[in-house]
């Protein structure tokens, strides 16, 4: 059984998020501020956290920071702050997914599933090398990919943006990110460089480059990769 902590300061709306989860067999916390949260994943250890950014005693940015400083738990935020500011923010200091108030609570739910699907998935690590999709394979230690029996020749930079998102399956990653980690702190506004070079990884790999299966855009956020 998953273990959920949510962490809502509308009694209502954190009863009805414990109702809905607990009669879909999640055991689950619940944490009406920032410091209860912090106190109860310690203790508990949950596989996922539901977190409301707008919480009385602290911003939930800060418990994002403190989380992170310790645990990789998913961490999907409900809030209502709807701006792509404040969504790039929690996902730059490590929120995993986003969905603002008021919210469809199937959607919600299905988001949780995949959270816990990726943490119940194994780790890429070096001796697990091999990424499989529908359309092409990736070997990232020997660093080839290959589509339709076709090895793909991609430069150092396309490698690296790929290589970025196939190790962070089903976790949308900033742009801020990716273009910090490829290209330098310095060139952190250069979006438009992120679009040329997604492009060209669509053109290389994807079967229908204007309709992507594998490298998704989440506009104004950032992109990632689905198997």
């Amino acid at each position: 059984m998953s273990r959920v902590l949510v962490v809502e300061d509308d009694p209502q709306l954190a009863r009805a998020l414990v109702i809905n989860l607990q009669a879909r067999a999640y055991g689950v916390d619940a944490a009406p501020d920032g410091a209860t949260a912090l106190r109860l994943a310690a203790a508990r250890r949950p596989d996922v956290v539901i977190l409301d950014l707008g919480l009385p005693d602290m911003d939930g940015i800060d418990v994002i920071k403190a989380l992170r400083g310790w645990t990789r738990v998913p961490i999907l935020v409900l809030s209502a702050r709807q701006g792509s500011d404040e969504k790039v923010a929690a996902l730059d200091v490590g929120a995993d997914d986003y969905v603002t108030k008021p919210f469809d609570m199937n959607e919600l739910l299905a988001r949780l599933r995949a959270a816990v699907r990726r943490t119940e998935g194994t780790p890429l690590v070096p001796e697990a090398t091999r990424v499989e999709t529908a359309d092409f394979s990736i070997d990232l230690f020997a660093r080839t990919v290959v589509r339709g029996g076709q090895d793909i020749r991609l430069t150092p930079t396309e490698w690296h943006l790929l290589e970025i998102l196939v190790t962070n399956p089903g976790r949308l990653i900033t742009q801020k990110r990716l273009l910090q980690e490829v290209w330098g702190v310095s060139q952190s506004g250069k979006t438009n460089y992120l679009r040329v070079y997604m492009a060209q990884l669509r053109r290389k790999l994807e079967t229908d480059p204007s309709h992507p299966r594998h490298l998704i855009t989440e506009p104004g956020m950032g992109y990632r990769f689905e198997r």
